[in-house]
């Protein structure tokens, strides 16, 4: 199959054979139709955060099963699937409670002394968050994707397996939206983007975002912002706390910096939640003041926003398929897979919501 080859931090990456092994126990092999660009795959292309090399990189896919293994019980050949990174074993601590995004068990990977599912000229080739999604095949564990509904446009299914399920999931899963409560999301890539239209769907009064580029505020305030800002504006936390009567109930923080976070922390009124959602460089740090802690302000992360994507993924097909999540917005731009390293150079400009690669 052909794939994109990441040999080397900072480097384009490189479309090559690869091959794949047949599904093994527990394990599904899958043609890929469609792969949102996520800024999460760039930290990794360009060296922020570390892995193992060569790698594909790829996680937020949709396709069509073309064949499982021994003992696979959730898919069949032909279903269409949405894979999720938040690969689950279903008896460790984290699963049995409840929070499987937290899971991080090697039984969904291949034993080190297996054969490997990816090769290239009989060396292994490491799959990356479990998937590998920047090529014609996947090779998972069965508790990486879920079947959905086949009415689904797979284009538009494939955002669902990372940037919707993380931004909607921290309003449906990691925070406590009543409706009526303020929401302010900060960054409205496509993480953001989601999180505004669930706040949306959940039935949040105020929608507040903040982002730099006035496109990206347009497309916030298509998908249910009630209010937006210019997130470098000089006194952009004053007027939000302002708007607001004292500050948001829930800030949502989409983007990965420093600075974005603090924003989050500073537009919360008393007793309110940040959520973090964005990968921050490694060693970044962000904190609650004395102030904030006696005015019991509560920050936390949302990893994969809290998913249970086996339930959530079906739900926000449905969603689409009544209207109520607008995944077509997000969508800027379709590309092959030849055009990979153009989609990266789009994330590194900062100014468009979601690339998707599109394979044949």
């Amino acid at each position: 199959m052909k794939a994109a080859v990441l040999f080397e931090p900072k480097k384009p990456l490189e479309i090559c054979d690869v091959d794949v092994a047949k599904p093994g126990a527990h394990e599904v092999l899958i043609r890929t139709v469609a792969c949102g660009v996520c800024r999460s795959d760039l930290h990794f292309v360009d060296g922020a955060y570390p892995t193992p090399l060569p790698a594909i990189p790829g996680h937020e896919a949709a396709g069509i099963v073309e064949a499982v293994g021994e003992e696979v019980r959730t898919v069949k050949v032909g279903d269409a699937v949405v894979t999720c990174l938040s690969a689950f074993c279903g008896h460790c601590e984290f699963c049995v409670s409840g929070r499987m995004a937290l899971c991080i068990s090697s039984d969904v990977k291949r034993a080190k002394d297996a054969a490997p599912r990816l090769t290239m000229n009989g060396q292994p080739v490491h799959q990356m968050l479990n998937l590998s999604a920047y090529a014609e095949m996947m090779l998972v564990h069965e508790h990486a994707c879920v079947a959905i509904d086949p009415d689904m446009p797979l284009d538009r299914a494939a955002l669902l397996g990372c940037a919707v399920t993380t931004g909607a999931g921290a309003i449906f899963n990691s925070t406590d939206v009543t409706p009526g409560e303020t929401v302010c999301v900060v960054g409205c890539g496509g993480i953001g983007l989601a999180a505004v239209n669930a706040a949306k769907i959940a039935g949040a009064g105020k929608v507040i975002a903040l982002d730099p580029v006035p496109e990206k505020r347009a497309l916030a305030e298509k998908l249910g912002a009630t209010h937006s800002y210019d997130a470098l504006g000089e006194h952009v936390v004053a007027e939000v706390v302002e708007l607001t009567k004292g500050g948001v109930h829930h800030a949502i923080e989409a983007v990965g910096r420093e600075a974005s976070a603090d924003t989050a922390v500073k537009v919360l009124r008393r007793g309110g939640t940040a959520t973090i959602l964005g990968m921050m460089p490694l060693g970044s740090k962000v904190g609650l003041s004395a102030l904030d802690l006696l005015g019991s302000k509560k920050l936390q992360g949302g990893l994969m926003g809290g998913n249970r994507f086996p339930v959530d993924i079906p739900r926000l097909v449905d969603f689409y398929l009544r209207g109520l999540l607008d995944l077509d917005t997000i969508i800027a731009e379709r590309m092959p897979l030849a055009r990979i390293n153009d989609a990266f150079d789009e994330l590194r400009k900062g100014d468009a919501a979601r690339s998707v690669i599109e394979f044949a």
